[in-house]
């Protein structure tokens, strides 16, 4: 019994010490000097050094004079990220989406882009579409006094195109550019 025992728990502990210790480390000591600030977090400071969130996360934006991110299924908390898994024939999906349209609804511009409607996979996606936050402008320019050409720019100096996909606009970016805009009116 001996003889397969020992051999055995000796495989179980080297194993355990190889992908439990060692290639964690590993891995870790290579992003962080690779990649150190993917690494820690992809973090975003204000001007007084304060941590104000993560360029990967998206977070809820609300009040007129913000641009407001995509819907999140797991209200933006990253320990309950998800999809909702509601089916397209499921009523709360169909009520959720008209009560979210309702709320984004801006006079005179048409329907509101779907980003602004529905939840990424994730439910934490910190990117819109160009057009979602084009969409936003008129309500944002009005609530903080601003010319629509300024917030137009706003978006335009953040958008950017990825290796793989359209382009799309960081929405936490997005809103720090706003905030550091003179003479707003909240």
């Amino acid at each position: 019994m001996s003889s397969v025992l020992r051999p055995a728990v000796s495989l179980i502990v080297l194993m355990t010490l190889i992908t439990g210790v060692a290639y964690p480390l590993v891995v870790t000591g290579v992003a962080q000097v690779a990649f150190p600030e993917q690494a820690n977090g992809s973090l975003v400071y204000d001007d007084h050094e304060k941590v104000r969130g993560s360029e990967l996360i998206a977070q809820n934006f609300t009040g007129e004079g913000w641009f407001h991110p995509r819907p999140s299924a797991g209200a933006y908390a990253t320990v309950a990220s998800g999809a909702s898994n509601l089916s397209p024939s499921n009523p709360a999906l169909a009520t959720r989406i008209s009560d979210d349209a309702a709320k984004e609804k801006v006079d005179n511009q048409g329907p509101v882009p779907l980003n602004l409607l529905t939840t990424s996979g994730s439910g934490l996606d910190p990117h819109l579409s160009p057009a979602a936050a084009e969409y936003q402008v008129a309500r944002i320019a009005a609530a903080r006094n601003l010319p629509r050409d300024s917030v137009q720019q706003l978006i335009a100096a953040n958008t950017y195109s990825p290796l793989i996909g359209p382009p799309v606009v960081n929405v936490l970016a997005l809103n720090q550019s706003l905030e550091a805009l003179p003479s707003q009116s909240r």
